[in-house]
């Protein structure tokens, strides 16, 4: 199936929504997906076939970024489009010139954790019973030193 990724427009408001309330267990509410469209701090991608599979959502602010979201569909796992989604954000962060990149992330959230790591990604920190639903610890990964794209 062929995949194009594209930034999020208005139009996506509803899907997003959808993929947060089957994806995450603390879904961001309809207003807070709504406020990435117009958003100065955020880039956020979609992902398509015929339908929306998944998106990201990433900020950059002095020179560092955060992982906000990433979400694919659980029937459309396996495929490596969790892999394009944090290719968007890696290039776009090397052209942009971040050098660090930081997300939080579901202590047992093996597959995620793996994604990350793939990525250079290091668990630095644990926040204690951070997420609810069910309670778990939530990791502070980073990566350091990334190369950037020259202006």
């Amino acid at each position: 199936m062929g995949t194009t990724l594209r930034k999020m427009t208005i139009d996506d408001v509803k899907s997003l929504f959808a993929i947060e309330k089957e994806c995450f267990t603390d879904p961001w509410s309809e207003n807070m997906v709504r406020d990435l469209v117009d958003s100065s701090w955020d880039e956020v991608w979609v992902l398509e076939a015929e339908t929306i599979l998944g998106y990201i959502n990433y900020r950059f602010i002095a020179g560092e970024g955060e992982l906000m979201r990433i979400a694919v569909l659980p029937e459309h796992r396996g495929h490596g489009y969790s892999r394009k989604l944090m290719d968007m954000m890696m290039g776009s962060a090397a052209k942009n010139q971040i050098t660090d990149l930081t997300l939080e992330v579901r202590a047992g959230n093996e597959p995620a954790i793996g994604l990350y790591k793939a990525y250079g990604f290091v668990s630095e920190a644990v926040r204690k019973n951070y997420y609810h639903n069910p309670t778990e610890d939530a990791l502070i990964m980073w990566v350091h030193n990334l190369p950037t794209i020259p202006t």
